[in-house]
């Protein structure tokens, strides 16, 4: 079960190096609620699990907020590389973990990436690259995206100790434009660059997380 706590440090995860690549030039890391650390786990739900693990056992990362973020694959019609999902819950083989602050991650993030859509809803967790009909089989479960770590992030944190987690990832594959053609790689280094210009709102979450709740 996820909570907020109080003051503390914030993990950002992700899988790949061009996610954290991104994320480390994606502006100025003051005025967040504490420490942050972004860390790359490696891609893969087994991968996430270690790497996220083993950071929050670090007494520097003690109740640390968590959130999951990255590339992935939408599910829904009408969706393009560039657009943004906030998770309001992550679905893998462990069952679903809620999501804290969607409604403030939208909010900012609509004003970070204007004309970019926002899309919240259930993040489902996959172990391959998803394809053709299993797209949209996943998308028949009600999940509006998937990729391989976010959920697995998120069991995992919430395993580790209470505290709030939250998921924001970026579409860079839909069911119109998947990576497999060529005319995609545009649509990577569009999403690069919303990744990019996001990190901000991570630290918009993390300070709201410290305001006192009615």
């Amino acid at each position: 079960m996820s909570a907020t706590p109080g003051a503390g440090p914030l993990l950002i995860a992700c899988a790949l190096g061009i996610e954290k690549f991104a994320l480390r030039t994606g502006g100025d890391r003051g005025g967040a609620g504490g420490p942050v650390t972004v860390l790359r786990t490696g891609m893969g739900p087994p991968a996430a699990e270690r790497a996220v693990a083993a950071a929050l056992a670090a007494p520097a990362l003690h109740g640390a907020a968590v959130l999951a973020t990255g590339f992935c694959a939408g599910l829904a019609p009408g969706m393009h590389p560039g657009d943004v999902v906030v998770a309001e819950e992550t679905r893998g083989p462990h069952g679903s973990t809620p999501c804290v602050g969607t409604g403030l991650l939208v909010e900012e993030l609509r004003r970070a990436v204007p004309g970019r859509a926002v899309h919240t809803g259930p993040l489902t967790g996959s172990d391959h690259v998803v394809r053709g009909q299993e797209r949209s089989d996943l998308y028949a479960t009600g999940a509006i995206a998937v990729d391989m770590e976010s959920a697995a992030t998120l069991h995992t944190a919430v395993l580790a100790g209470v505290r709030a987690v939250a998921a924001v990832r970026v579409v860079v594959d839909a069911p119109e434009h998947e990576l497999v053609r060529i005319g995609t790689v545009r649509g990577g280094i569009s999403a690069f660059r919303v990744l990019r210009a996001v990190l901000p709102v991570f630290f918009e979450w993390h300070r709201s997380l410290l305001l006192p709740r009615r």
